[in-house]
């Protein structure tokens, strides 16, 4: 079988296996089990809390003592036995424990997939900077398909959407144990430090002053991220409560409305060769910054029908923008001014900052302030003073970002990719 398929097959349910659920979970939580704010905060920032330290563990693993491949199938199929587990859990408190479980073995899975992908089209002679990302795509793509499956089978407030996740993450695993061969390269001296076999003097770029700053609003625009992943279905689903919005399209297939988003992200990726090489790093970060707070903006003044309902559409449309303009022009940030020698630890730093820190203070945070300033009594949320919290909170960000961080734009040092 052709292996860039194969790859394309790997990529697919890598994301498929999260999407069934990730943004549907609040639906079920609020929704179903009427469970509260603070709480979910807490079940969210299992994400965060699992990326702080897994992804590091398991590729010391990877790198010393086990095929990547098998690794990844072992993690996949952990993965889904413990999802079959939550839709039995009848309190917060376990179900936080039980997704912290499923999201130390999810998490690593994730640049796992990528270090499969990239030794074996490497292994394989082919071009790694023009083949792996119409491969990477497919992920967004299963992201989308597993939204849309939830959505359309009736399961977006009910644990089957656990259930539809675990399946396919068990089948990925078995499938990951036919890919090719990924074994450990050895690539940590047997006689470095512990400091070194774990990364840790990455984490000598704090005391560069740019660098420190640059990893600091990695952080905050993590948080922001987490925002739009736990509240946004929630948020459509709730204008059900409404009487003239309660059959409306977007009620019912509100999570079809919320893939638009990761639709964008998919068309968002094809322009930023353009916008970086015509605006530089640090302005196409900037540009995300602003979009972030236009998603939380139109947010705040759409409505399922008529005008409002272009505002929600164009705010996932905007998605696209925020997420990928940061999330790849930081990496190329971190790739262009760190010694190749750390490169790959300065990567999983920065991955650190926005998927663990950043993932763990925007959920817990978001769950505290909702649950204490924005629930009426009878549970309902007060959405439009919530979008308009974010929205302050991103364009803050933004506005300290263009002061702050200085960062002259030079058209060649994106060249040094590929070198």
């Amino acid at each position: 079988m052709n292996l860039k398929f194969r790859l394309t097959v790997l990529s697919f349910l890598q994301f498929f296996v999260w999407g069934a659920w990730l943004i549907t979970i609040g639906v079920y939580w609020f929704g179903t089990k009427q469970w509260g704010g603070e709480e979910f905060g807490k079940v969210f920032a299992t994400l965060g809390i699992a990326s702080i330290f897994m992804p590091a563990l398991t590729g010391i693993i990877a790198d010393r003592w086990m095929n990547a491949e098998r690794l990844y199938g072992i993690l996949h199929i952990l993965y889904g036995i413990t999802l079959f587990f939550l839709p039995s859990v009848t309190s917060p408190e376990n179900f936080f424990w039980v997704m912290l479980i499923a999201m130390l073995f999810y998490m690593p899975t994730i640049s796992l997939s990528n270090s499969i992908a990239y030794y074996v089209l490497k292994n394989n002679n082919y071009d790694v900077v023009k083949e792996f990302p119409p491969i990477r795509v497919w992920g967004t793509i299963g992201f989308i398909a597993a939204m849309w499956i939830t959505n359309l089978t009736g399961n977006k407030d009910s644990g089957f959407q656990f259930d539809i996740a675990a399946v396919f993450a068990i089948i990925l695993g078995i499938y990951a144990f036919t890919l090719p061969k990924c074994p450990p390269q050895n690539l940590i001296p047997k006689d470095a430090t512990l400091a070194e076999k774990l990364g840790f003097n990455a984490f000598s770029l704090f005391k560069d002053y740019k660098m420190a700053l640059f990893f600091l609003f990695s952080m905050f625009l993590g948080a922001a991220l987490q925002l739009t992943n736990m509240y946004g279905d929630v948020f459509l689903s709730d204008f059900g409560k409404i009487p003239e919005y309660a059959e409306s399209f977007m009620v019912k297939r509100s999570t079809i409305i919320m893939s638009i988003s990761q639709i964008s992200e998919t068309l968002f990726i094809l322009a930023i060769p353009f916008f970086l090489k015509k605006y530089g790093i640090k302005n196409v970060m900037l540009i995300s910054m602003f979009a972030w707070v236009l998603r939380f903006g139109l947010f705040a003044f759409g409505v399922p029908v008529g005008f409002g309902l272009g505002l929600i559409v164009l705010s996932c449309i905007v998605y696209g923008m925020a997420f990928d303009f940061f999330n790849i022009s930081g990496s190329l940030f971190v790739e262009t001014t760190t010694d190749y020698k750390i490169r790959s630890s300065a990567q999983g730093l920065f991955m650190m900052m926005t998927n663990g820190f950043g993932a763990v203070m925007g959920s817990l945070v978001s769950g505290w302030l909702i649950q204490k300033y924005f629930t009426l009594p009878n549970g309902d949320k007060m959405w439009h003073e919530i979008w308009l919290v974010f929205a302050a909170y991103a364009l803050v960000i933004a506005i300290l970002f263009a002061i702050m961080f200085k960062h002259k734009h030079n058209p060649e040092e994106l060249q040094e990719i590929k070198h």
